[in-house]
């Protein structure tokens, strides 16, 4: 928690502006960490799917195995 405080302390000295534009950067940063989590985990389903693992289903099916 000490390197957090440290950091937001450091931040806090910037100015408003380079403030700004750091939190854009961190956001864009989430942002793209996050789709390549989705990518890989769709790559991951595809590659069950192709061996298998996984059939098609239609919409109802898969509403009534989520309720199950």
């Amino acid at each position: 928690m000490i390197i957090i405080d440290t950091a937001l302390d450091e931040i806090m000295q910037m100015d408003f502006q380079s403030r700004e534009m750091l939190l854009e950067i961190f956001q864009k940063r989430q942002i793209e960490s996050r789709r390549n989590s989705i990518s890989k985990s769709a790559l991951s389903s595809l590659k069950d799917y192709e061996k298998g693992i996984y059939s098609p289903m239609d919409a109802n099916d898969v509403i009534d195995k989520l309720n199950s």
